[in-house]
Protein backbone atom coordinates (compact mmCIF):
# COMPACT_ATOMS: atom_id res chain seq x y z
CA UNK A 1 0.00 0.00 0.00
CA UNK A 2 1.40 3.61 -0.66
CA UNK A 3 1.56 6.54 1.32
CA UNK A 4 -1.44 7.73 -0.19
CA UNK A 5 -3.26 4.41 0.13
CA UNK A 6 -2.66 4.63 3.91
CA UNK A 7 -3.59 7.81 4.32
CA UNK A 8 -7.28 7.14 2.49
CA UNK A 9 -7.62 4.23 4.02
CA UNK A 10 -7.36 5.73 7.59
CA UNK A 11 -8.85 9.16 6.73
CA UNK A 12 -12.08 6.88 6.49
CA UNK A 13 -12.28 6.71 10.03
CA UNK A 14 -9.72 9.08 11.12
CA UNK A 15 -5.88 8.31 13.19
CA UNK A 16 -7.71 9.38 16.41
CA UNK A 17 -10.41 6.15 15.77
CA UNK A 18 -7.52 3.92 14.66
CA UNK A 19 -5.56 4.84 18.06
CA UNK A 20 -8.47 4.11 20.46
CA UNK A 21 -9.17 0.83 18.53
CA UNK A 22 -5.52 -0.16 19.35
CA UNK A 23 -5.59 1.62 22.83
CA UNK A 24 -8.90 -0.92 23.57
CA UNK A 25 -7.15 -3.88 22.37
CA UNK A 26 -3.90 -3.09 24.69
CA UNK A 27 -6.12 -2.72 27.42
CA UNK A 28 -7.95 -5.84 26.95
CA UNK A 29 -4.38 -7.64 27.24
CA UNK A 30 -3.52 -5.62 29.66
CA UNK A 31 -6.43 -6.92 31.75
CA UNK A 32 -6.04 -10.31 31.39
CA UNK A 33 -2.42 -10.33 32.16
CA UNK A 34 -3.50 -8.08 35.54
CA UNK A 35 -6.32 -10.50 35.91
CA UNK A 36 -3.72 -13.36 36.52
CA UNK A 37 -2.09 -11.52 39.20
CA UNK A 38 -4.68 -10.30 40.97
CA UNK A 39 -6.80 -13.43 41.07
CA UNK A 40 -3.99 -15.35 42.52
CA UNK A 41 -4.87 -15.87 45.99
CA UNK A 42 -8.24 -17.35 45.14
CA UNK A 43 -7.30 -19.12 42.15
CA UNK A 44 -4.22 -21.07 43.97
CA UNK A 45 -5.84 -22.40 46.84
CA UNK A 46 -9.04 -23.56 44.96
CA UNK A 47 -6.82 -25.30 42.15
CA UNK A 48 -4.40 -26.55 44.97
CA UNK A 49 -1.18 -24.72 43.51
CA UNK A 50 2.21 -23.89 44.61
CA UNK A 51 4.17 -20.39 44.07
CA UNK A 52 6.32 -22.43 41.69
CA UNK A 53 2.96 -23.70 39.64
CA UNK A 54 1.73 -20.44 40.22
CA UNK A 55 4.83 -18.81 38.24
CA UNK A 56 4.62 -21.68 35.82
CA UNK A 57 0.83 -20.97 34.27
CA UNK A 58 1.79 -17.26 34.87
CA UNK A 59 4.29 -17.73 32.24
CA UNK A 60 2.43 -20.28 30.37
CA UNK A 61 0.87 -17.28 28.30
CA UNK A 62 4.37 -15.77 27.89
CA UNK A 63 5.54 -18.98 26.53
CA UNK A 64 2.41 -18.33 23.52
CA UNK A 65 3.08 -14.44 23.49
CA UNK A 66 6.65 -15.40 22.05
CA UNK A 67 5.75 -17.74 19.48
CA UNK A 68 2.43 -15.40 17.97
CA UNK A 69 4.80 -12.75 18.14
CA UNK A 70 7.10 -14.39 15.79
CA UNK A 71 4.28 -16.01 13.73
CA UNK A 72 1.81 -12.57 13.61
CA UNK A 73 4.70 -10.20 12.57
CA UNK A 74 5.92 -12.57 10.17
CA UNK A 75 2.10 -13.09 8.67
CA UNK A 76 0.76 -9.72 8.49
CA UNK A 77 4.11 -8.58 6.60
CA UNK A 78 3.12 -10.60 3.70
CA UNK A 79 -1.30 -10.84 4.06
CA UNK A 80 -1.79 -7.32 6.13
CA UNK A 81 -2.34 -6.47 10.04
CA UNK A 82 -6.01 -6.01 10.00
CA UNK A 83 -6.49 -9.55 9.24
CA UNK A 84 -4.06 -11.35 12.00
CA UNK A 85 -5.38 -8.83 14.46
CA UNK A 86 -8.87 -10.09 13.98
CA UNK A 87 -7.73 -13.60 14.45
CA UNK A 88 -5.76 -12.43 17.24
CA UNK A 89 -8.06 -10.41 19.40
CA UNK A 90 -10.73 -13.52 19.13
CA UNK A 91 -8.19 -16.03 20.03
CA UNK A 92 -7.47 -14.40 23.38
CA UNK A 93 -10.93 -13.76 24.05
CA UNK A 94 -12.16 -17.43 23.41
CA UNK A 95 -9.37 -18.53 25.39
CA UNK A 96 -9.94 -15.88 28.34
CA UNK A 97 -13.32 -17.58 28.82
CA UNK A 98 -11.60 -21.34 28.61
CA UNK A 99 -9.54 -19.86 31.76
CA UNK A 100 -12.31 -19.19 33.74
CA UNK A 101 -13.75 -22.34 33.09
CA UNK A 102 -10.78 -24.45 33.89
CA UNK A 103 -10.96 -26.81 36.80
CA UNK A 104 -6.96 -28.41 36.90
CA UNK A 105 -3.65 -27.24 36.27
CA UNK A 106 -3.03 -28.65 33.11
CA UNK A 107 -5.86 -27.02 31.93
CA UNK A 108 -4.92 -23.65 32.82
CA UNK A 109 -1.68 -24.00 31.33
CA UNK A 110 -3.01 -24.74 28.29
CA UNK A 111 -5.78 -22.17 28.58
CA UNK A 112 -3.59 -19.59 29.01
CA UNK A 113 -0.94 -20.98 26.50
CA UNK A 114 -3.41 -19.84 23.52
CA UNK A 115 -4.61 -16.92 25.03
CA UNK A 116 -0.89 -15.95 25.12
CA UNK A 117 -0.82 -16.95 21.12
CA UNK A 118 -3.53 -14.36 20.84
CA UNK A 119 -2.16 -11.87 22.46
CA UNK A 120 1.68 -11.93 20.33
CA UNK A 121 -0.29 -12.36 17.13
CA UNK A 122 -2.03 -8.76 17.85
CA UNK A 123 1.21 -6.43 19.52
CA UNK A 124 3.43 -6.49 16.88
CA UNK A 125 0.65 -5.35 14.33
CA UNK A 126 -0.57 -2.78 16.90
CA UNK A 127 3.28 -1.13 16.99
CA UNK A 128 3.03 -1.29 13.13
CA UNK A 129 -0.36 0.29 12.80
CA UNK A 130 0.95 3.07 15.36
CA UNK A 131 4.12 3.59 13.61
CA UNK A 132 1.95 3.52 9.86
CA UNK A 133 -0.72 6.06 10.81
CA UNK A 134 1.11 8.87 12.21
CA UNK A 135 3.61 11.41 11.62
CA UNK A 136 7.15 10.93 12.03
CA UNK A 137 7.51 13.49 14.52
CA UNK A 138 4.89 12.22 16.79
CA UNK A 139 5.77 8.59 16.46
CA UNK A 140 6.88 8.15 20.27
CA UNK A 141 3.75 9.36 21.58
CA UNK A 142 1.40 7.50 18.93
CA UNK A 143 3.11 4.32 20.19
CA UNK A 144 3.03 4.79 23.41
CA UNK A 145 -0.60 6.44 24.28
CA UNK A 146 -1.88 3.18 22.27
CA UNK A 147 0.22 1.10 24.38
CA UNK A 148 -1.38 2.96 27.47
CA UNK A 149 -4.64 0.56 26.94
CA UNK A 150 -2.41 -1.83 28.65
CA UNK A 151 -2.28 -0.22 32.46
CA UNK A 152 -5.59 1.06 31.76
CA UNK A 153 -6.56 -2.33 31.51
CA UNK A 154 -4.57 -3.36 34.33
CA UNK A 155 -6.09 -0.84 36.62
CA UNK A 156 -9.90 -1.80 36.02
CA UNK A 157 -8.85 -5.43 36.74
CA UNK A 158 -7.38 -4.10 39.97
CA UNK A 159 -10.57 -1.78 40.79
CA UNK A 160 -12.82 -4.33 40.02
CA UNK A 161 -10.93 -6.50 42.32
CA UNK A 162 -10.50 -3.64 45.20
CA UNK A 163 -14.36 -2.82 45.39
CA UNK A 164 -15.83 -6.16 44.66
CA UNK A 165 -13.64 -8.03 46.83
CA UNK A 166 -15.05 -11.34 48.42
CA UNK A 167 -18.09 -10.71 46.35
CA UNK A 168 -16.30 -11.49 43.33
CA UNK A 169 -14.87 -14.77 42.26
CA UNK A 170 -11.55 -14.88 40.44
CA UNK A 171 -13.62 -16.91 37.10
CA UNK A 172 -15.87 -13.88 36.56
CA UNK A 173 -12.58 -11.94 35.86
CA UNK A 174 -11.58 -13.93 33.07
CA UNK A 175 -15.75 -14.20 32.06
CA UNK A 176 -15.28 -10.38 31.54
CA UNK A 177 -11.55 -10.14 29.58
CA UNK A 178 -13.56 -13.17 27.64
CA UNK A 179 -16.42 -11.20 26.48
CA UNK A 180 -15.06 -7.89 26.08
CA UNK A 181 -12.36 -8.92 22.78
CA UNK A 182 -15.11 -10.87 21.34
CA UNK A 183 -17.75 -8.19 21.24
CA UNK A 184 -14.26 -6.26 20.14
CA UNK A 185 -13.23 -8.25 17.38
CA UNK A 186 -16.29 -6.93 14.66
CA UNK A 187 -15.13 -3.41 15.36
CA UNK A 188 -11.65 -4.20 14.45
CA UNK A 189 -13.00 -6.21 11.70
CA UNK A 190 -15.23 -3.28 9.89
CA UNK A 191 -13.65 -0.18 11.19
CA UNK A 192 -9.89 -0.80 11.26
CA UNK A 193 -8.04 0.23 8.16
CA UNK A 194 -5.15 -1.84 6.25
CA UNK A 195 -1.66 -0.36 6.55
CA UNK A 196 0.96 -2.98 5.17
CA UNK A 197 3.09 -1.08 3.00
CA UNK A 198 3.27 -2.88 -0.61
CA UNK A 199 5.81 -4.57 -1.18
CA UNK A 200 9.04 -3.30 -3.18
CA UNK A 201 10.09 -4.86 -6.32
CA UNK A 202 13.26 -7.32 -5.65
CA UNK A 203 13.30 -6.89 -1.96
CA UNK A 204 13.94 -9.54 0.38
CA UNK A 205 11.49 -9.77 2.74
CA UNK A 206 12.85 -12.70 4.96
CA UNK A 207 13.46 -12.79 8.78
CA UNK A 208 16.85 -13.30 8.99
CA UNK A 209 17.82 -10.73 6.63
CA UNK A 210 15.57 -8.12 8.06
CA UNK A 211 16.84 -8.36 11.67
CA UNK A 212 20.43 -8.68 10.93
CA UNK A 213 21.47 -7.47 7.45
CA UNK A 214 22.21 -4.31 6.45
CA UNK A 215 24.69 -3.67 10.49
CA UNK A 216 21.37 -4.15 11.83
CA UNK A 217 22.83 -7.03 13.81
CA UNK A 218 24.08 -4.80 16.77
CA UNK A 219 20.89 -2.71 17.03
CA UNK A 220 19.24 -5.75 17.00
CA UNK A 221 21.06 -7.50 19.59
CA UNK A 222 20.91 -4.77 21.99
CA UNK A 223 17.18 -4.31 21.67
CA UNK A 224 16.51 -7.99 22.46
CA UNK A 225 18.41 -7.05 25.49
CA UNK A 226 16.59 -4.18 26.60
CA UNK A 227 13.33 -5.42 26.25
CA UNK A 228 14.16 -9.07 27.67
CA UNK A 229 15.60 -7.20 30.98
CA UNK A 230 12.72 -4.52 31.51
CA UNK A 231 9.53 -7.24 30.57
CA UNK A 232 11.01 -9.03 33.15
CA UNK A 233 10.96 -6.76 35.77
CA UNK A 234 7.37 -5.39 34.66
CA UNK A 235 6.15 -9.09 34.39
CA UNK A 236 7.23 -10.17 38.22
CA UNK A 237 6.22 -6.91 39.31
CA UNK A 238 2.49 -7.24 37.48
CA UNK A 239 2.60 -10.71 38.67
CA UNK A 240 4.22 -10.68 42.14
CA UNK A 241 3.24 -7.28 43.67
CA UNK A 242 0.39 -7.97 45.46
CA UNK A 243 1.85 -10.55 47.07
CA UNK A 244 4.97 -8.88 48.37
CA UNK A 245 2.65 -5.79 49.69
CA UNK A 246 0.64 -9.10 51.66
CA UNK A 247 4.00 -9.98 52.36
CA UNK A 248 5.31 -7.02 54.07
CA UNK A 249 2.15 -7.81 56.50
CA UNK A 250 -0.40 -5.80 54.82
CA UNK A 251 -4.00 -6.32 53.49
CA UNK A 252 -5.00 -7.92 50.33
CA UNK A 253 -6.84 -4.77 49.73
CA UNK A 254 -3.67 -3.12 50.07
CA UNK A 255 -2.10 -5.21 47.10
CA UNK A 256 -4.75 -4.56 44.84
CA UNK A 257 -4.40 -0.56 45.74
CA UNK A 258 -0.62 -1.10 44.95
CA UNK A 259 -1.22 -2.57 41.15
CA UNK A 260 -3.91 0.38 41.36
CA UNK A 261 -1.26 2.90 42.10
CA UNK A 262 1.47 1.02 39.51
CA UNK A 263 -0.72 1.04 36.79
CA UNK A 264 -2.49 4.55 36.73
CA UNK A 265 1.53 6.23 37.23
CA UNK A 266 2.49 3.83 34.64
CA UNK A 267 0.17 5.59 31.87
CA UNK A 268 1.54 9.07 33.34
CA UNK A 269 5.00 7.44 32.59
CA UNK A 270 4.33 6.63 29.54
CA UNK A 271 2.51 9.50 28.18
CA UNK A 272 5.22 12.04 29.31
CA UNK A 273 8.33 10.12 28.27
CA UNK A 274 6.88 9.35 24.99
CA UNK A 275 6.51 12.73 24.31
CA UNK A 276 9.64 13.56 25.72
CA UNK A 277 11.36 10.80 23.53
CA UNK A 278 9.61 12.82 20.23
CA UNK A 279 11.60 15.87 21.33
CA UNK A 280 14.98 14.86 22.50
CA UNK A 281 15.43 11.55 21.19
CA UNK A 282 15.38 8.38 23.40
CA UNK A 283 19.04 8.39 24.75
CA UNK A 284 19.47 10.65 27.83
CA UNK A 285 15.57 10.48 28.72
CA UNK A 286 15.70 6.71 28.82
CA UNK A 287 19.02 6.61 30.72
CA UNK A 288 17.30 8.68 33.57
CA UNK A 289 14.04 6.05 33.80
CA UNK A 290 16.43 3.41 34.01
CA UNK A 291 18.11 4.66 36.92
CA UNK A 292 15.54 5.70 38.85
CA UNK A 293 13.55 2.31 38.33
CA UNK A 294 16.88 0.54 39.80
CA UNK A 295 16.47 3.12 42.77
CA UNK A 296 12.52 2.41 42.84
CA UNK A 297 13.10 -1.25 43.14
CA UNK A 298 15.63 -1.32 46.19
CA UNK A 299 13.56 0.81 48.51
CA UNK A 300 10.72 -1.12 47.76
CA UNK A 301 12.38 -4.09 48.51
CA UNK A 302 12.45 -2.71 52.14
CA UNK A 303 9.96 -0.43 52.62
CA UNK A 304 7.03 -1.18 55.31
CA UNK A 305 4.85 1.48 55.86
CA UNK A 306 1.64 1.58 53.29
CA UNK A 307 2.01 4.96 51.92
CA UNK A 308 5.78 4.72 51.04
CA UNK A 309 5.16 0.67 49.71
CA UNK A 310 2.34 3.11 47.12
CA UNK A 311 4.87 5.53 46.26
CA UNK A 312 7.51 3.19 45.48
CA UNK A 313 4.75 1.15 43.34
CA UNK A 314 3.49 4.55 41.58
CA UNK A 315 7.60 5.07 40.62
CA UNK A 316 8.48 2.14 39.71
CA UNK A 317 4.97 1.98 37.57
CA UNK A 318 6.22 4.99 35.92
CA UNK A 319 9.69 4.66 35.15
CA UNK A 320 9.00 0.53 33.82
CA UNK A 321 6.24 1.55 31.50
CA UNK A 322 7.52 4.50 30.29
CA UNK A 323 10.84 2.37 29.14
CA UNK A 324 9.07 -0.57 27.66
CA UNK A 325 6.74 1.85 26.08
CA UNK A 326 9.12 3.47 24.47
CA UNK A 327 11.02 0.24 23.22
CA UNK A 328 7.86 -0.35 21.19
CA UNK A 329 8.11 2.98 19.80
CA UNK A 330 11.82 2.74 19.14
CA UNK A 331 11.71 -1.22 17.96
CA UNK A 332 9.82 -0.23 14.55
CA UNK A 333 12.48 2.72 13.57
CA UNK A 334 15.29 0.04 13.07
CA UNK A 335 13.86 -1.79 10.36
CA UNK A 336 12.60 -0.83 6.78
CA UNK A 337 8.67 -0.49 6.34
CA UNK A 338 8.41 -3.99 4.66
CA UNK A 339 9.46 -5.96 7.46
CA UNK A 340 8.38 -3.41 10.00
CA UNK A 341 6.24 -6.24 11.54
CA UNK A 342 8.54 -8.87 11.81
CA UNK A 343 10.79 -6.70 12.82
CA UNK A 344 8.90 -5.40 15.91
CA UNK A 345 7.27 -8.97 16.27
CA UNK A 346 10.79 -10.24 16.73
CA UNK A 347 12.09 -8.15 19.17
CA UNK A 348 8.43 -8.43 21.67
CA UNK A 349 9.09 -12.65 21.16
CA UNK A 350 12.45 -12.56 22.08
CA UNK A 351 11.76 -9.79 25.16
CA UNK A 352 8.73 -12.34 26.46
CA UNK A 353 11.95 -14.44 27.35
CA UNK A 354 12.04 -11.76 30.34
CA UNK A 355 7.93 -11.80 30.68
CA UNK A 356 8.23 -15.78 31.25
CA UNK A 357 11.56 -15.83 33.13
CA UNK A 358 10.07 -13.17 35.20
CA UNK A 359 7.18 -14.95 37.21
CA UNK A 360 9.47 -18.18 37.09
CA UNK A 361 12.49 -16.42 38.60
CA UNK A 362 10.20 -14.98 41.74
CA UNK A 363 8.60 -17.94 41.94
CA UNK A 364 11.67 -20.43 42.35
CA UNK A 365 13.11 -17.89 44.41
CA UNK A 366 9.93 -17.66 46.94
CA UNK A 367 9.83 -21.75 46.76
CA UNK A 368 13.40 -21.44 48.15
CA UNK A 369 12.64 -19.20 51.18
CA UNK A 370 13.76 -15.71 50.14
CA UNK A 371 11.44 -13.27 51.40
CA UNK A 372 9.50 -11.59 48.76
CA UNK A 373 11.56 -8.17 49.58
CA UNK A 374 14.27 -9.92 48.99
CA UNK A 375 13.27 -10.90 45.30
CA UNK A 376 12.46 -7.35 44.21
CA UNK A 377 15.84 -6.29 45.35
CA UNK A 378 17.78 -8.96 43.69
CA UNK A 379 16.06 -7.06 40.10
CA UNK A 380 17.89 -3.90 40.82
CA UNK A 381 21.15 -4.53 38.64
CA UNK A 382 18.86 -6.21 36.24
CA UNK A 383 17.30 -3.38 35.70
CA UNK A 384 21.08 -1.22 35.29
CA UNK A 385 22.05 -3.59 32.82
CA UNK A 386 19.02 -2.66 30.52
CA UNK A 387 19.37 0.64 31.02
CA UNK A 388 22.87 0.15 29.94
CA UNK A 389 21.47 -1.87 26.55
CA UNK A 390 19.19 1.32 25.65
CA UNK A 391 22.01 3.97 25.84
CA UNK A 392 24.55 1.54 23.42
CA UNK A 393 21.58 0.90 21.37
CA UNK A 394 21.28 4.64 20.99
CA UNK A 395 24.88 5.29 19.68
CA UNK A 396 25.30 1.87 17.73
CA UNK A 397 21.61 1.90 15.91
CA UNK A 398 20.93 3.00 12.36
CA UNK A 399 17.23 4.26 13.06
CA UNK A 400 15.14 4.39 9.85
CA UNK A 401 12.91 7.14 11.42
CA UNK A 402 14.08 10.40 12.78
CA UNK A 403 14.52 11.65 15.72
CA UNK A 404 14.75 8.72 17.86
CA UNK A 405 18.57 8.19 17.73
CA UNK A 406 19.50 11.85 19.15
CA UNK A 407 20.63 12.39 22.53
Amino acid sequence: MTTDAMGKAVGRVGPGVVVLICFFIAALEGYDIQAFGVSAPKLAPELHLGPALMGNAGSAAMLGLVVGAFLGGWIADRIGRKPVLVVSVAAFGLFSVATALTHSYDTLLLARLATGLGFGGAMPNLIAVAMEISAPARRAATVTTMFCGMPAGGATVALVAKYAGAHMAWRDLFLIGGVLPLLLMPVVFWLLPETRPEPVEGSDRSLARALFGESRAAGTALLWVAFVLTLMILYLMLNWLPTLVIAKGLTPADGSTASLWFNLAGVVGALSVGFVVDRAGYRWPLAIVYAALAGAMYALASAAALNMVLILSATAGFMVLAGQYSLYAIAPTLYPPQVRAAGAGAAVGVGRIGSIAGPLVAGQLREAGYTAGQVFGFMTPVVLVAGLAVVALSYLSRPHAANLHKG
